[in-house]
């Protein structure tokens, strides 16, 4: 019997460090899952709010788009303009109508175009206004320019004359008194842009559109990269 007790404490002395490390594993892995639900758990949350965000704004988008479609569907034709749903882009795409050639004077005809347009916008618009972080003017040329300059002093040149163009757009639509007093909101919100000819459109053969791509576009940006930025901010 003597003998046999004595085998079984020895059994159990031999099994005991097996035992131990058993139960420190266990404990290591409840303390791996514990740092693992530490960091993880931020990250679910930013992914989260970041979804929220981004589902608002398509919400939003879908909304001004809606907004912007109903107000001047009958007139987008006649302006020879079109509204572009994914950047909220209205574009004016007829370069006779808009200016001269070279020239960033206004033509009588984009002034009466401008005189219906921009009222009209910006009172859509003030119904989002929380939403909206900038309101673009964006002019746009051609790569064309005389044939005696190069391609980088043409771009430079047209940098310049899109540039003095959108001024003269923003200068001649704010001008009515009317307008800008009744739009402060929009004041800080509108600005002009131009932009040469970095963003040409192409026709379907790869090549330059070259009468397409002298227009002026009235860009509607949203404040959803300015709350996304926020939303990581706040968790660091």
């Amino acid at each position: 019997m003597s003998n046999f007790l004595a085998r079984s404490k020895s059994k159990s002395r031999e099994e005991d460090p097996w035992l131990s490390i058993s139960d420190l594993m266990a404990g290591l892995m409840v303390i791996f899952l514990f740092i693992a639900i530490v960091y993880i758990r931020p990250l679910v949350e930013t992914q989260t709010k970041i979804e929220t965000v981004t589902s608002a704004w398509e919400d939003a988008r879908e909304k001004i788009y809606l907004a912007l479609n109903e107000e001047f569907e009958d007139d987008l034709v006649e302006w020879q303009a079109e509204l572009e749903k994914q950047t909220l882009t209205i574009r004016f795409r007829a370069p006779d109508v808009l200016f001269e050639t070279n020239s960033s004077e206004i033509n009588e005809r984009f002034k009466q175009i401008l005189d219906s347009f921009f009222p009209r916008y910006l009172s859509v618009l003030e119904v989002y206004k929380t939403e909206i972080e900038e309101i673009r003017i964006e002019g746009h040329t051609s790569s064309e320019w005389s044939d005696d300059t190069t391609e980088l002093q043409s771009y430079f040149n047209n940098m310049k004359l899109s540039q003095a163009r959108t001024r003269s757009v923003l200068e001649y639509s704010f001008s009515k008194e009317s307008v800008y007093s009744n739009n402060v909101w929009a004041h800080p919100l509108v600005t002009a842009n131009g932009l040469s000819f970095s963003q040409k459109l192409l026709r379907s053969d790869g090549l330059e559109d070259k009468e397409n791509s002298r227009r002026v576009e009235f860009r509607v940006r949203t404040n959803t990269d300015k709350k996304i930025e926020q939303i990581i901010q706040s968790l660091k």
